[in-house]
C-alpha cells in the first residue's frame, strides 16, 4: 500500500550519452532539488535506459540525496518508462534507499516507489512515496 509522499523534486537532465548500440542503452544523469522527509536539499542520480520489443524503456539508477545541514542517503531504482512527444520521457519504479544518518535511517526499512518524468526541454520531477 502506497502511503505518505517522501521525496518531491524539480530539476535538470545533465547529460546524455550512447553506452552501448546492441541494444542501444543511453544513460542519463540529473541533478534537481527537493524536500526529502521534510529535509531540504539535492538530488544526483544517473540512469541508465534500454527499449523493450514493444517500444516500451526499462531502465536502472543510483544517486545520492544530500541536505543543506549534511544528511545523506543513496538510492538504486528500477523502472520502466515510455517516450512522449518531443523527446520527453516518464518512467514508473521502485526505489532502495541506504541512509547512515539517524534522521534519516527509517528509508533504510522500506520501499520507494516514483514517478520520474522529463520534458522536451530536460527539465525533471521527481515524486517518491513510501511502500508499506
Amino acid at each position: 500500500m502506497l502511503s505518505e509522499q517522501i521525496y518531491t523534486g524539480q530539476g535538470k537532465r545533465t547529460a546524455r550519452r550512447v553506452v552501448n548500440t546492441q541494444p542501444f542503452t543511453v544513460e542519463v544523469s540529473f541533478e534537481d532539488k527537493g524536500s526529502l522527509l521534510a529535509l531540504e536539499g539535492g538530488n544526483i542520480g544517473t540512469y541508465t535506459s534500454s527499449p523493450r520489443p514493444d517500444g516500451s524503456l526499462v531502465g536502472e539508477g543510483q544517486g545520492i540525496f544530500a541536505s543543506a545541514d549534511g544528511e545523506v542517503v543513496t538510492w538504486k531504482g528500477i523502472g520502466t518508462g515510455r517516450l512522449k512527444p518531443g523527446g520527453a520521457v516518464s518512467y514508473r519504479g521502485a526505489l532502495t534507499f541506504s541512509a547512515i544518518s539517524q534522521r534519516l535511517s527509517r528509508l533504510n526499512l522500506i520501499a520507494g516507489v516514483f514517478e520520474f518524468d522529463v520534458d522536451e526541454a530536460g527539465n525533471t520531477r521527481t515524486q517518491i512515496w513510501e511502500w508499506k
